[in-house]
C-alpha cells in the first residue's frame, strides 16, 4: 500500500462544503414541517411562507415537535439559499 490508505488515492482530496450540509439540513427540517403541518389539515406552504414572513411561530404546529424543528433555521440564511438555488 506504499504510502496510501486502503482505498484511497494520494492525490485525491475530499471536499467539504458547509454550504451544502447546512442546505441539506435546512432542507431537512422543512420536510419535516411540512408533513407536520400537512398532517394536522394545513396548508404547508401558507403556513411556512407566513412564518418566514413574520418569523411569529405560531404559524407551525407543535405536531411531531415543528415548531422547535423550524426555530434552527435562520432565516435569513434559509433566504440567501431559496435565491441561490432559484437562480443558479
Amino acid at each position: 500500500m506504499s504510502g496510501s490508505h486502503a482505498g484511497f488515492d494520494d492525490d485525491s482530496t475530499r471536499k467539504f462544503s458547509l454550504v451544502e450540509e447546512r442546505g441539506k439540513e435546512m432542507r431537512l427540517v422543512l420536510s419535516a414541517v411540512y408533513d407536520a403541518l400537512a398532517e394536522k389539515g394545513y396548508n404547508p406552504i401558507n403556513q411556512i411562507v407566513g412564518y418566514l414572513l413574520s418569523e411569529d411561530p405560531t404559524y407551525i404546529t407543535n405536531h411531531k415537535n415543528a415548531r422547535v424543528l423550524i426555530r434552527k433555521i435562520d432565516r435569513d440564511e434559509f433566504l440567501q439559499e431559496l435565491v441561490r438555488d432559484f437562480l443558479l
